[in-house]
């Protein structure tokens, strides 16, 4: 039988509901004692709350703080326990979302999460064809007012907050990022958030004018505070494009605030056009410019070549440049001849390409010459650490165009910490000449990716030289190592073996790749990840696999198996239950192959 609620219980629920209707009662509130007082502000929902908060007097927020400095013997921030209840809030109602932010104001991330919301949902209504009226009357849904705590309340209380632009006009001010839809970028949204600061805009298919004088508008309005600004499947043309960078200048000022430019799976620019001087201006005058991506653009060469060479004589401090997934081979065939010769050492430190620290080519069909050009290029990036060349067919000559730069690099002490070369067309003869003037450099890399490249077992050979450098991440997926490879691989030496990471899958290994694998979790004290799944490795493989790993005294998490014919003994409790470390080892199995992920390298 439920029991009967008690008398305070009652009251606190009163105060809650009274709250909701008005400010009469507050002068009451603060006199409560401190712990009815902090009883009630773990329970309020969050427009009482907040009313509470905002109205609390200088004399009672002093004395509040004085007692919460001595809560636990520790002294906690300024309305600390207001700051709880609003973390409360916010996990009760995103549950999924509270690990993964970490504001330093939960009323902030709580008010800014919910208009985010409320304008989704307007913005569903508003896509519908039937819709011909104005956003900010949208209704806001039964569903989201019961999450403020007007549930079960009258008509006259819900009506205040009813409409779209009512929430605009109350919570425009804690909104810092946001996500448009096309139909959302109109004259009307920069007035339900003219008190918006915001700080990210995301776009989503922006695509007529209309769009995009709707959208320049709220530029100009944030242009202060703006920036992050990213674009997803969009269409925009050089004359969008001029629109838009104009719009994001700071008045009085030479430049713009933008940090973080992204172009997604979208249109950008018009194929061999003129080069807008308004965007040509945002790349030179971005000072604060951090990270530039155009993925899956549409760019081609011409413009790719021209956002280079700008970025070049340009006075940012530019860490990221992203030009993948798009069809630009050639595209720096005139710089090449204009700067083909530079030294690394020769570069000034002022040009936005000396702080360059990615850069991703990954799937733009380079080729050879392409690579040829581009080893001058890197001349430029002397502060570079991550390239990703993946998915071009640059092959064995491509490759063997890079070495030069290599070696010069590391003799200046310059040298990449990252490189990916998942297929690129590369045979064992390039790959064993790569590696093996890797294996001689004074510095290793921090990882490599060769994955996906028909290299066989002839490259186990290169391979062993390279662990022995010291390498602490390496991918070599797919590359045909079959059971010849992992046999010459387990010579490897237990002296200088530094690994944290590899994928070693989908090499038809059998139970020679299992027999690597001992002997990798015997010599690598510091692996923590290896994924051996798809190598055809029979039952007893596993007998292998645990033997090391029951004597093994290092720091492995995970072990991916999937994929291997280890469906018998993997249902052996008894064989696991001293591997899992108390959690701390997950060993991932699922040995049939399955029609989304292909067990071996086949065509």
């Amino acid at each position: 039988m439920r029991s009967a609620p008690s008398l305070v219980s009652l009251s606190l629920e009163a105060v809650e509901n009274e709250l909701l209707r008005g400010d009469d009662l507050l002068p009451h509130v603060y006199e409560l004692p401190a712990h009815l007082f902090d009883t009630l502000v773990a329970r309020l929902p969050p427009l009482s709350l907040q009313k509470l908060q905002n109205g609390m007097p200088k004399w009672k927020r002093d004395d509040y703080d004085a007692n919460d400095c001595f809560t636990n013997g520790r002294k906690r921030a300024r309305n600390g326990s207001f700051d709880d209840a609003w973390r409360s809030l916010f996990k009760r109602r995103w549950a999924e979302l509270v690990d993964q932010v970490r504001p330093a104001d939960w009323q902030q991330a709580y008010w800014e999460m919910h208009l985010r919301n409320c304008i989704d949902e307007a913005a569903e209504v508003a896509l519908l064809p039937s819709f011909d009226g104005k956003l900010g009357e949208i209704r806001i849904s039964d569903a989201m007012l019961k999450f403020l705590g007007y549930e079960g309340q009258t008509d006259a209380l819900t009506s205040k907050y009813s409409k779209l632009y009512q929430h605009c006009e109350r919570f425009g001010h804690y909104i810092r990022y946001l996500r448009l839809q096309n139909v959302l970028c109109v004259e009307e949204t920069c007035h339900l958030l003219k008190n918006s600061r915001l700080e990210s805009l995301v776009l989503q298919w922006i695509r007529t004018k209309e769009h995009v004088h709707g959208l320049c508008q709220l530029l100009l309005q944030n242009s202060e505070t703006l920036t992050s600004l990213e674009f997803i499947h969009c269409k925009l043309p050089s004359t969008s494009v001029s629109s838009i960078c104009a719009s994001l200048h700071v008045k009085g000022m030479q430049s713009h605030g933008i940090v973080q430019f992204s172009v997604h799976a979208s249109s950008f620019l018009d194929s061999n056009s003129v080069f807008p001087s308004e965007f040509s201006s945002f790349l030179s005058c971005g000072r604060h410019l951090y990270s530039l991506r155009f993925c899956d653009a549409h760019l081609d060469r011409h413009s790719a070549g021209l956002v280079f060479t700008t970025l070049l004589d340009a006075s940012s401090d530019l860490s990221i440049l992203d030009l993948s997934d798009n069809e630009i081979a050639g595209w720096l065939s005139s710089f090449t001849w204009k700067y083909k010769g530079s030294a690394i050492s020769s570069i000034g430190a002022s040009k936005s390409l000396a702080s360059l620290c990615v850069l991703n080519l990954r799937g733009n069909n380079l080729h050879r010459e392409d690579a040829d050009n581009l080893r001058h290029a890197l001349a430029h990036m002397p502060a570079l650490q991550t390239l990703d060349l993946s998915e071009n067919p640059i092959g064995d000559d491509g490759l063997r165009h890079l070495i030069p730069f290599l070696v010069e690099a590391s003799g200046k002490g310059f040298f990449l910490v990252d490189l990916s070369l998942e297929n690129c067309e590369l045979s064992s003869d390039g790959v064993i000449e790569f590696l093996s003037t890797l294996s001689t450099l004074d510095k290793t890399l921090g990882s490599l990716s060769i994955s996906d490249n028909r290299l066989g077992s002839h490259v186990a050979e290169a391979l062993l030289k390279l662990l022995g450098t010291a390498i602490p991440v390496l991918n070599i997926s797919g590359v045909g190592l079959d059971s010849s490879g992992f046999q010459e691989l387990q010579k490897v030496s237990c002296k200088s073996l530094k690994l944290v990471k590899i994928d070693i899958s989908k090499n038809r290994g059998g139970i020679e790749s299992a027999k690597f694998l001992s002997k990798l979790i015997e010599c690598a004290p510091q692996l923590i990840a290896v994924n051996a799944a798809y190598n055809l490795m029979p039952p007893e493989s596993l007998t292998v696999i645990c033997s090391a790993l029951k004597v093994a005294k290092g720091n492995l998490g995970l072990l991916d198996l999937r994929g291997n014919n280890l469906d018998k003994l993997a249902n052996d409790a008894s064989m696991l239950v001293d591997l899992q470390r108390d959690g701390r080892l997950r060993i991932v199995f699922e040995s049939s192959p399955t029609s989304d992920a292909p067990y071996d390298d086949d065509p």
